[in-house]
């Protein structure tokens, strides 16, 4: 079976593109990490690779807001490609920065009838704690048939998921698209509990899917829970709810394109 290429995005501020690299390597792609100045420059075409990866940090300082610029890049300068990468169901994935990147520009949830966006965390300062999140979505390629919880970090003030109304986040469920939930340790619906909702996300929102289930973003950062040493109590005997399943999952669709 054929690697799929997966293209890294290179922002100003990104800072999460190294822990993707080896969280794509490991489920078995073949990434590699390109500047968007490369991409403005045509030296690189979008079409040789099956996986995208938008990675965290702080893309441009996060001025105008978390993600806000590194949108308005997607949107004025790859427009056509992202389109085209989506159209063709490839995979999607972006992670705390590259989440809201993908909110703010409207790939995510990707129906237009659905207006979304992260704000800032309902505690009101930045979070960084590890936390507990549950796959509950079938339809999105990266989290169907895990049936098992994910422990890794958070880090972001601005993580809290919201939609226009109530009734927005039902058509969300009742389409499959929220594609992981924050929970208890013991995997118990956190409620909108802190600390285990860390940012007061609505129906505990972890992470989300577009429409066909090809696109997800997610505020935890499961590329750097991929090795048993990463975790806060490896010493202990902790070893499992890697979140190197996500990857695998993605990277499994990806080479079937």
């Amino acid at each position: 079976m054929t690697k799929p290429k997966a293209l890294i995005l290179l922002a100003t501020g990104t800072n999460r593109d190294h822990d993707i690299f080896d969280a794509l390597v490991l489920a078995g792609a073949e990434p590699e990490i390109v500047p968007l100045n490369i991409l403005k420059a045509h030296q690189k075409s979008w079409s040789d690779y099956q996986i995208l990866a938008l990675p965290g940090g702080f893309s441009y300082a996060d001025a105008l807001g978390a993600g806000r610029l590194l949108a308005i890049d997607l949107n004025s300068y790859f427009q056509d490609q992202l389109n085209l990468f989506n159209e063709k169901r490839k995979a999607i994935i972006g992670v705390c920065n590259g989440f809201q990147a993908l909110v703010k520009s409207g790939i995510l949830p990707g129906q237009k009838s659905v207006r979304s966006t992260l704000t800032f965390n309902q505690c009101g300062h930045f979070e960084c704690r590890w936390t507990t999140i549950k796959p509950i979505s079938q339809k999105c390629i990266w989290t169907r048939n895990i049936d098992k919880l994910i422990e890794c970090p958070v880090a972001h003030g601005e993580g809290n998921f919201q939609c226009a109304s109530p009734n927005l986040i039902n058509e969300l469920a009742q389409n499959e698209q929220i594609a992981l939930v924050y929970t208890s340790p013991a995997g118990q619906k956190a409620a909108g509990e802190y600390p285990y909702n860390p940012n007061g996300s609505v129906e505990d929102i972890a992470g989300m899917c577009n429409e066909y289930g090809n696109v997800l973003g997610l505020m935890p950062h499961p590329e750097n829970h991929i090795h048993t040493y990463q975790h806060p109590q490896w010493t202990r005997g902790e070893k499992a709810n890697s979140g190197l399943f996500l990857f695998t999952n993605g990277v499994a669709y990806a080479s079937q394109l």
